[in-house]
């Protein structure tokens, strides 16, 4: 594996991670995202619908949560949970936890970390967890780490210093059982920085992970709530600019567009992709534009369409969503009544299969009488949107119009 870095701006990274995969023939841009996965499969979407979808990322997202039961048919399946799942060309990344699905705390000790599946909770101890990731065969998988000091509530200096000791530990111990493996000798470990949010314990977690002879680097810990941002940015500011830069850096629980700029600009490369797939759940659309240098042809049509959309946003923001989440200013709520009789696309200009066949009022329709349909049309929009997202943030880093595209999305998001 090489990252080739084409371009850094202001922290800003742009470039392409290279000879990746067990045959060292995959290359992954950056910045990215990876494409989340419920058990190794896009949520809604068949692998045929999934490759219609412009612009998929080149590594999906597994989850150990979902998969730790499961890791003895694997082990005695012996190609890898990739070729299990229908996937045996994709690049694979393992983590912990799945973003969607909180863990509860209070389940970590000096030996071993706890994921919670279908079946209930399932404790890892090193040499457990190397011997599923064995079975499972990614091309990178997280390491074990005590993720339980995060930086959206006070930590206390000991239990921050007791998560970077916990991490350093599972780091060494399962790097000495990966030597001990041939199957994994392919295989990247991706060290995790802990530390909650004390700045002196961060930037320990960053120096000792960056001695040990890791694949890239996870920042756990980061997602918070808004009173904590200012904090959350200056730990994130000061730990990446800790690591080394030949390395890739993959941040977990942020995904909604603002803040991966805000991420972005502070040297993140790697981004989950969930948010997609909580609007879909949530029974929305996308909608946020990422245009920040339009058609002067098509720019009268997309205002008008942008001034609508901004009043659908504006009504949707404090509706309750059917999980209990709030919709955010990036989505439009499908099953409003007013979309009974709007004959409109989801998203003017939208080149996605859902945008150019199905109107607001036939999804509308279908979340009251067929959800699993509905799901579907949804999840393949949302995603196509998202990705969409990524690949322009990449343009504007080329032209140097980041900033423009800053500007757009976080209009929308106040």
């Amino acid at each position: 594996m090489k990252l080739n870095l084409t371009k850094v701006v202001n922290g800003c990274r742009l470039g392409k991670i290279q000879n990746l995969g067990k045959t060292g023939e995959h290359t992954m841009d950056i910045p990215g995202c990876l494409l989340y996965t419920k058990t190794g499969s896009a949520p809604h979407l068949t692998h045929q619908t999934l490759q219609n979808i412009h612009r998929v990322p080149a590594m999906a997202q597994l989850t150990l949560s979902s998969l730790a039961e499961y890791h003895e048919v694997l082990a005695e399946y012996k190609e890898g949970v990739g070729k299990f799942i229908g996937m045996p060309e994709s690049l694979l990344y393992c983590s912990l936890h799945d973003p969607v699905r909180p863990c509860p705390a209070g389940y970590v000790t000096n030996k071993s970390v706890s994921v919670w599946g279908v079946g209930g909770r399932v404790e890892m101890t090193a040499s457990k967890f190397m011997a599923i990731q064995q079975a499972l065969q990614p091309d990178w998988f997280q390491c074990l780490s005590d993720g339980e000091a995060s930086c959206s509530e006070a930590t206390s200096t000991k239990r921050a210093r007791k998560s970077v000791d916990r991490s350093l530990l599972f780091l060494d111990n399962c790097l000495k059982l990966q030597e001990e493996s041939q199957i994994l000798q392919k295989s990247a470990i991706i060290g995790v920085i802990e530390g909650g949010d004390m700045l002196e314990e961060r930037l320990r977690s960053a120096r000792e992970t960056a001695k040990r002879p890791v694949g890239g680097f996870l920042l756990d810990g980061f997602q918070g709530n808004a009173a904590t941002l200012e904090t959350r940015l200056h730990l994130l500011s000061s730990v990446t600019a800790e690591l080394p830069e030949d390395k890739p850096r993959l941040i977990c629980g942020i995904s909604r567009p603002d803040e991966v700029l805000q991420c972005i600009e502070r040297g993140v490369d790697l981004f989950e992709s969930f948010f997609p797939y909580q609007v879909t759940e949530r029974g929305c659309a996308l909608t946020f534009s990422f245009d920040y240098q339009p058609n002067p042809e098509e720019r009268l049509l997309q205002q008008n369409g942008t001034q609508e959309e901004i009043k659908y946003l504006e009504q949707t923001t404090k509706i309750k969503a059917c999980s209990s989440q709030e919709t955010t200013p990036f989505e439009m709520n499908l099953r409003e009544k007013k979309f009974q009789e709007d004959f409109a696309p989801l998203v003017r200009g939208c080149s996605c299969y859902c945008c150019k066949n199905h109107t607001r009022a036939y999804i509308h329709h279908l979340l009251v009488t067929n959800e699993l349909l509905a799901g579907v049309l949804l999840m393949t929009h949302n995603f196509e949107h998202y990705f969409g997202f990524f690949h322009s943030i990449r343009e504007a880093l080329k032209s140097d119009r980041l900033k423009d595209l800053k500007e757009l999305i976080c209009k929308q998001a106040s």
